[in-house]
């Protein structure tokens, strides 16, 4: 089979029009098209459903995106390990980060850590939201991911890591209705004191979002929220300009406290938990590279909640 073609037709279908596809890859568009009539022709199958708009792809042509993407990593791969004669693990490996998470922590020491234990791997991080995450990792377009949830999810193998309690972040001295100073240190805050309170927090499709909305549903509490972005910096220079407050898992919410002049408590009555898990492809096993990430990721979690605990004690 052609790899050529294979990432032509990737190319397109991610483009959504050949023409497009045409322009990204320097390839005049009838040789595009010649590309895609020999791959339907080899096949035996319409691939591409063509209209003014563009191309979407069939049913056959998402089958055929999903294998071409992971074999086309496989050559990639096969590339990087031939190029280091074996000796190391080697080659491009993809993590997803969830926004507004742990990983946002961890991202720095993992490439620090792969980068001192594997030079010849080419470590790329991308924090976006749980479900492009999960379908970049159904598609095989990503190795892994660190996200909210615990499944389960078709094509995804969820391995649970982290559960976190969710806290307010507040202002200095500022609690959701301004109670006197002396509260406003309190390390809980009862999710019925959040009525009415003027509230940055995620989108409605992330799961901390969702969390809290649900939590906050069944406990008949109205919160105001005014204002929503996917990046933890963005809420917390938002809660430190005064303009309201955010809810960020436990590990997040202290480094804000110990990096920024902010006030953070435990939500409680009831507490709101989230699990974080790490997730690949249920049907496509790890690449050496990858499974080399994947350990490191494991031991930075393991020594991440050791410190967490002992923070606990002090």
């Amino acid at each position: 089979m052609d790899t050529r073609r294979l990432h032509s037709f990737v190319k397109i279908v991610d483009a959504g029009s050949i023409t497009r596809a045409a322009d990204i890859l320097h390839v005049a568009q009838p040789a595009l098209s010649q590309q895609v009539s020999a791959l339907e022709a080899q096949f035996k199958q319409q691939l591409l459903i063509r209209s003014k708009r563009g191309v979407v792809p069939t049913e056959a042509g998402r089958a055929l995106y999903r294998h071409a993407q992971l074999i086309l990593h496989q050559v990639e791969q096969a590339h990087a390990a031939v190029g280091t004669g074996g000796r190391t693990p080697a080659g491009r490996v993809s993590v997803g980060l969830a926004p507004c998470s742990t990983g946002a922590a961890l991202a720095l020491p993992l490439l620090r850590a792969v980068r001192e234990r594997y030079p010849d791997i080419v470590l790329h991080l991308n924090e976006n939201s749980g479900g492009v995450l999960s379908e970049a990792i159904m598609t095989g377009r990503m190795d892994m991911a660190f996200i909210y949830g615990s499944g389960p999810m078709r094509g995804v193998e969820f391995e649970p890591m982290l559960t976190e309690e969710l806290f307010l972040v507040t202002a200095p001295d500022a609690a959701p209705h301004d109670p006197p100073a002396g509260d406003a240190q309190a390390p809980e805050v009862a999710l019925s004191e959040l009525a009415g309170a003027e509230l940055l927090l995620p989108s409605p499709s992330h799961t901390i979002r969702q969390v809290m909305d649900h939590a906050l549903r069944t406990a008949s509490v109205e919160p105001r929220v005014i204002g929503e972005a996917e990046s933890t910096s963005t809420l917390v220079a938002a809660v430190v300009e005064g303009m309201g407050a955010t809810v960020l898992p436990r590990s997040l919410a202290r480094a804000t406290r110990e990096a920024r002049d902010v006030t953070v408590r435990r939500i409680t009555g009831p507490s709101i938990e989230v699990t974080l898990s790490l997730c690949f492809s249920h049907h496509q096993p790890l690449s050496e590279p990858a499974l080399a990430v994947h350990d490191v990721f494991h031991e930075l979690i393991g020594a991440f909640v050791q410190t967490d605990r002992q923070g606990d004690r002090t």
